[in-house]
C-alpha cells in the first residue's frame, strides 16, 4: 500500500509539471500564430490511451511516463517528421518566426516551472507555515554515524557556527556543509568549544554514505513494539524508556541501535523505565541487528518551531526560498559533475525520485516536493544538451550571435545525438536504482 502512494504521489507531481512545462511553450507559440499539431502528457510511440482534435491540435495522453512534449509544425523535435521539413516553409511554423520569438517559444516551459515552483512555496507558506529544528534547540546534540565521527564529530555535540556562520535551521546543516566550502565546524562538547576541521574529500565520502550522518539526538522511549518480533517476546511495551543495556547507563536512540548491531545473534539485558521503575529484560538480538521496536518522533523531545505568513508576506519568502532551492540544485549538478566526489555514483531515476515521497499521503509534502521537482526540471531542461529546450536554446544564441541558422541536417543529427545521450542517462540513473536496490 505504501508503494502505492508513493507511485500516486509521483505521477500526479509529474502529470502536473509536464503539462505545465508543456503548456509554456504552447502558450508562446500560439501567441506568436505558430502551429502547434500535438500537445501530449506522456508519451505514445505505438499507440496512445486516448486523443481527440480541437481546432489544429491533438491533445491525448500517452501510456509511457518519461514526460511529455508539444509538437509544433515546422521544428526538428523528438517527433523527427523529416518529411515536413521538406517543404517549403509556410509562415505558421516555427522555422518561419523571428530568432526571438523561437527563443521565447523553447524557454516557455522553464519559464512556467520555474514560476509554477514559485508559487508553489508561497502558497505553501502561507497554508502551512514552515516548520523546522532551530539548531540550537538540539538540546541533546546530534547523532552521529560512523563517517562523521570519523571526521571529528562525537554524539552529543551541539553544533555552533559553520565556518563562524550560524545555521538556523538544523535542516540546512549537511546541505551547507556539502554545497557550500565549509572549512571549520565549530562545536559545543562537554561544556568546552571545539573546532572540527572539514577534510577536503568529506563530500565524496558523505554522498555515498548510504544514511544520513549526521542527525539530531533524541532519547529512546518505545513508540510501538511489532507483533511477534524480539523485542515483543522480551516484554518491551510501548512507553518503556532506555535505562541501561548490559548494566552499561544508555539513554539514547542511536546508543540503543548501535548496541543492537554489535550484538547480533547475542542475548542482551536491557533495562527500561516503565511506570516509574526500573524493570530488566532479555533481548535475543537477531542477525539483522533490529528487534521490532519504534522510538517516538523528534517532535517529542525537541521544539518545533513554526514560522507563519501572511498573504502578502508570503510571496516574498516563496521567492526567495524558490531561489535557495535553485542556487542549491546548481550547486548539486556542480557535484555531480565534478571527478573528484565521485557524486555521480549517486544518481538515481525513477525508484529514487518516488521515494522521496511520503509513505502516506501530506498535501504539504506533495506541494513542497512538486516545488522542488519543477525546479529540478526547468533547470535540467536548460542543459545544453540536443534534444532538451537547452539544446534548441543553444542553437537559437548561435543563430542570434552569427545571423545564421544551422543546417537541418546538422540539427537532425544533433536531434539523435541529443536523444541517445538522454536516453543513456536515464538508463544510468535507473541502472543505479537498481544496483543500490539489490546490492547496498
Amino acid at each position: 500500500m505504501e508503494i502505492l502512494v508513493k507511485v500516486a504521489q509521483f505521477l500526479l507531481s509529474l502529470s502536473i509539471l509536464v503539462v505545465l512545462h508543456e503548456f509554456g511553450h504552447f502558450l508562446f507559440a500560439r501567441a506568436f500564430k505558430t502551429r502547434v499539431e500535438k500537445f501530449y502528457l506522456f508519451f505514445n510511440p505505438w499507440f496512445e490511451i486516448f486523443k481527440f482534435k480541437r481546432g489544429d491540435t491533438e491533445y491525448g495522453l500517452g501510456w509511457l511516463p518519461l514526460g511529455g512534449y508539444v509538437k509544433i509544425s515546422g521544428m526538428i523535435d523528438e517527433s523527427m517528421d523529416k518529411e515536413q521539413m521538406k517543404q517549403p516553409a509556410q509562415p505558421h511554423e516555427f522555422r518561419s518566426k523571428p530568432a526571438w520569438q523561437r527563443l521565447l517559444i523553447m524557454t516557455g516551459g522553464v519559464l512556467v516551472n520555474f514560476i509554477l515552483a514559485l508559487v508553489i512555496y508561497s502558497a505553501v507558506l502561507y497554508v502551512w507555515g514552515e516548520k523546522y529544528i532551530k539548531t540550537e534547540n538540539l538540546k541533546y546534540g546530534i547523532a552521529c554515524e560512523p563517517l562523521a565521527k570519523e571526521i571529528g564529530f562525537r554524539n552529543g555535540d551541539k553544533i555552533l557556527f559553520l565556518d563562524g556562520k550560524k545555521i538556523e535551521a538544523f535542516h540546512q546543516v549537511v546541505p551547507t556543509l556539502l554545497l557550500d566550502d565549509v572549512n571549520w565546524v565549530t562545536v559545543e562538547r562537554d561544556s568546552q568549544v571545539v573546532e572540527i576541521s572539514i577534510p577536503k574529500e568529506f563530500k565524496s565520502r558523505f554522498i555515498k554514505a548510504a544514511s544520513q550522518q549526521i542527525a539530531p539526538r533524541i532519547p529512546f522511549v518505545i513508540s510501538s513494539v511489532q507483533d511477534g518480533s524480539p523485542a515483543n517476546t522480551a516484554g518491551i511495551q510501548p512507553g518503556d524508556s532506555l535505562l541501561a543495556i548490559n548494566g552499561e547507563k544508555l539513554s539514547f536512540y542511536d546508543q540503543f541501535r548501535a548496541t543492537m548491531q554489535a550484538n547480533k545473534n547475542q542475548q542482551v539485558n536491557v533495562t527500561m523505565w516503565r511506570n516509574g521503575e526500573p524493570v530488566d529484560l532479555t533481548v535475543s538480538v537477531p542477525e539483522t541487528g533490529i528487534v521490532g521496536v519504534n522510538n517516538y518522533t523528534l517532535n517529542r523531545f525537541l521544539e518545533i518551531s513554526t514560522s507563519q505568513y501572511s498573504f502578502f508576506a508570503s510571496i516574498p519568502a516563496g521567492i526567495s526560498r524558490g531561489l535557495k532551492t535553485f542556487s542549491d540544485y546548481l550547486k548539486q549538478l556542480k557535484l555531480i559533475f565534478s571527478p573528484s566526489t565521485k557524486a555521480y555514483e549517486s544518481v538515481g531515476g525513477f525508484m529514487t525520485i518516488g521515494n522521496i515521497f511520503p509513505s502516506t499521503w501530506d498535501w504539504q509534502s506533495f506541494w513542497e516536493l512538486t516545488a522542488f521537482l519543477s525546479i529540478i526540471l526547468a533547470i535540467m531542461n536548460m542543459l545544453p544538451i540536443p534534444a532538451l529546450d537547452g539544446g534548441h536554446v543553444m542553437f537559437l544564441l548561435y543563430e542570434v550571435i552569427t545571423r545564421r541558422k544551422p543546417h537541418d541536417k546538422f540539427m537532425e543529427y544533433a536531434q539523435i545525438a541529443g536523444m541517445i545521450f538522454i536516453l543513456a542517462l536515464v538508463i544510468f540513473a535507473n541502472a543505479n536504482d537498481v544496483i543500490k536496490f539489490f546490492f547496498k
